[in-house]
C-alpha cells in the first residue's frame, strides 16, 4: 500500500493491512447488521513495485436485495400456555390482551405488515376460539386490507396416518402442514420463510433480518439478543465466530453448560452499554429459513425431531450455514405471568422503553367503535386508560386499564393490570344488576387493589381488598375466583369477587 512521501517496509505495510483484519469486533458488527452497499477489497502485489509494496483496490458492488413478495411468515400459536396460566385457561397465549387494547398476536402480525410481508400463516392449537375470532375481526373481516397477500389460519387436526393430532413442538407444527405450505410456496414463488412466535413484545422490521439472511447466503438465520445471567437459562443460547456464523446452539442450559455459553459481547457496546451485564446471546425464537432448507430438514433429515430450539438447530449448525442477526432494540418474552405483568406495567413509565404507537409502524388491532373514556374527578398517575371506560372519583397509579373497564368511586388501584371487558355494559345495566343484588362487570365502590392482574369480564364487588398482604407466592383458589402466581394475584376471567372480600 503506497502513500506519496512515505517510506516502505514489509512490516509497516502489513501492519496497515492488518488493521481491518484483526479487529474482529468491527468485522462482526459489519457482518451481522445489514448495510446498503457491499464492499470487497482485493490486495495484489504489482510487478512494478518492490516485493514489500502492496496495492489495494476497493470495488463497490450493489448487493442483491430481498423481495418481500417472495417472503412468507409462519406465526406459531404456542402450546397449552402453562406458564401463563390461568390467563390461558380459556384462550391461547397469542390471544391474551396486552397494553390495554391489543392482543399478543397483534405484535408479529403488525410487524409483518409493517415490513411489507403479507403472506402469513397462523398455526393454532389450544383454546383457539378467541384467537381465531380476533384474527378474523382484525385481519380478515374488514380491519386490515391488502391486495396480493393472505392470512390463513391452520388449526391442529388429526390426520389418518397420525392419530395424535396435537403439535408436538414448533417444528412438528410446520411439518404437519408442510403439504399446504409447500403447495403455497411453489404457487407463489416463495424463497424465504420467517418463523415467529406469539408471546413476545418488540418492534422489528423483518425485512432487515431477511436481507442479512440473503447477504450471507444462509440456510438459516437466527435473530438474537443479548441477555443477562438471570434470564439466560430461559432461552436457547448461541456461540458464533467473527463472521456471525453460529457454531453452537444450546437450548436452556444450566450450570456448567450455561457457563460454557458465555461470549464476548463487546461488539454490541455501542447499543447495550455495559457489556459485562449481558454475557450471553439468546435466540429470540425468530428464524428465517431458505425454503428448500426448511423442507429438507422437516421432510428428509430430521423427520423424527419435533422442536427447532431443543432438537433441530443444535444439529443444523453442524451441517448448514446458520447465521446470527443481532437485534438490540426493545425485546421482551412475556411467556410467564411475572414477565407479562412487568412488561405491561413498564409501558406506563416515562419515558417508556416500548411504545405501541408509531405513526410509521403502528400496531394494529380489532376496530371496536367504542365511545371515549369518561373520567369523573379521578386522580391518575403513570397509567394507560383504554377506550370505553367509566372511571368515577378513583385513584389509579402505575396501572393499565383495558377497554370497557368500570371503576367505582373511592377505588384505589396501584400496580394493577385490568384487562377490561369484551362487552360494553352501560351505567343503566350496571344499576339494574346492583338493585338485583348482583355484581356488575368492573370494580365496585371503595375497593383497594394492588399488585394484581384482573382478567376479562371480572366482577369485583364493593369494599374489596386485594393486596396479598401475607406475601404468598403461589396459591390456587379457583373456587373463589383467583390464583396467585409469583406473588401476583390473578383474578379469573368471568370471576365474581363478593362484596367485602379480602385477598
Amino acid at each position: 500500500m503506497r502513500k506519496s512521501g512515505e517510506g516502505g517496509g514489509c512490516e509497516k505495510s502489513m501492519e496497515r493491512l492488518n488493521i481491518g483484519v484483526i479487529n474482529q469486533e468491527k468485522a462482526l458488527r459489519n457482518r451481522c447488521f445489514s448495510g446498503g452497499v457491499a464492499r470487497t477489497t482485493q490486495c495484489v502485489v504489482t510487478s512494478d513495485s518492490c516485493p514489500e509494496t502492496l496495492n489495494c483496490q476497493t470495488h463497490c458492488s450493489r448487493k442483491r436485495y430481498a423481495d418481500a413478495n417472495r417472503v412468507s411468515a409462519v406465526i406459531l400459536g404456542g402450546g397449552a400456555g402453562a406458564q401463563l396460566f390461568p390467563l390461558t385457561s380459556t384462550m391461547a397465549t397469542p390471544a391474551v390482551p396486552v397494553g390495554g387494547c391489543h392482543r399478543l398476536i397483534d405484535i408479529p402480525m403488525s410487524n409483518c405488515f409493517n415490513s411489507g410481508i403479507n403472506k402469513i400463516f397462523v398455526m393454532t392449537q389450544f383454546n383457539s376460539a378467541s384467537l381465531n375470532r380476533h384474527i378474523h375481526r382484525t385481519y380478515l373481516g374488514g380491519g386490515i386490507t391488502f391486495t396480493d397477500g393472505s392470512v390463513q389460519v391452520l388449526a391442529a387436526t388429526q390426520m389418518p396416518e397420525e392419530p395424535a393430532g396435537w403439535f408436538q413442538g414448533t417444528a412438528d407444527a410446520i411439518r404437519k402442514f408442510v403439504w399446504v405450505l409447500e403447495d403455497y410456496y411453489n404457487h407463489n414463488d416463495i424463497e424465504h420463510i420467517v418463523i415467529l412466535s406469539g408471546d413476545q413484545l418488540y418492534r422489528m422490521n423483518y425485512m432487515e433480518l431477511v436481507q442479512k439472511h440473503v447477504d450471507d447466503n444462509a440456510d438459516i438465520t437466527i435473530s438474537c439478543a443479548p441477555v443477562d445471567e438471570s434470564r439466560a437459562s430461559n432461552y436457547g443460547l448461541v456461540k458464533f465466530d467473527y463472521t456471525g456464523r453460529v457454531l453452537e446452539f444450546f437450548e436452556k442450559p444450566i450450570g456448567a453448560d450455561l457457563e460454557s455459553m458465555r461470549v464476548d459481547t463487546n461488539f454490541l457496546s455501542y447499543a447495550i452499554g455495559d457489556t459485562h451485564k449481558y454475557p450471553y446471546i439468546a435466540s429470540m425464537g425468530v428464524y428465517v429459513f431458505k425454503r428448500n432448507a426448511l423442507l429438507d430438514l422437516l421432510k428428509s433429515k430430521y423427520t423424527q425431531l419435533h422442536d427447532f430450539g431443543s432438537e433441530i438447530l443444535p444439529r443444523a449448525v453442524l451441517e448448514h450455514n446458520v447465521q446470527a442477526y443481532f437485534f438490540t432494540g426493545y425485546w421482551e418474552d412475556v411467556g410467564t405471568i411475572k414477565s407479562f405483568f412487568d412488561a405491561n406495567l413498564a409501558l406506563t413509565e416515562q419515558p417508556s422503553k416500548f411504545e405501541f404507537y408509531d405513526p410509521k409502524t403502528p400496531f394494529f388491532t380489532a376496530p371496536r367503535h367504542l365511545p371515549p373514556t369518561q373520567l369523573d374527578k379521578c386522580k391518575i398517575k403513570d397509567a394507560f386508560i383504554s377506550d370505553g371506560c367509566l372511571l368515577k372519583e378513583c385513584n389509579i397509579k402505575h396501572s393499565v386499564i383495558g377497554v370497557c373497564s368500570h371503576v367505582g368511586s373511592g377505588c384505589e388501584l396501584m400496580d394493577t393490570l385490568m384487562m377490561g371487558a369484551d362487552i360494553y355494559q352501560t351505567e343503566e345495566e350496571a344499576s339494574k344488576l346492583l338493585l338485583a343484588g348482583k355484581v356488575p362487570i368492573g370494580i365496585g365502590n371503595n375497593t383497594k387493589i394492588r399488585n394484581c392482574i384482573i382478567d376479562m369480564n371480572a366482577k369485583i364487588g364493593k369494599n374489596v381488598v386485594i393486596a396479598n398482604s401475607k406475601g404468598i407466592q403461589e396459591a390456587d383458589h379457583p373456587e373463589e375466583g383467583y390464583y396467585i402466581r409469583s406473588g401476583i394475584v390473578v383474578i379469573l376471567k368471568n370471576a365474581t369477587i363478593k362484596d367485602g372480600s379480602v385477598i
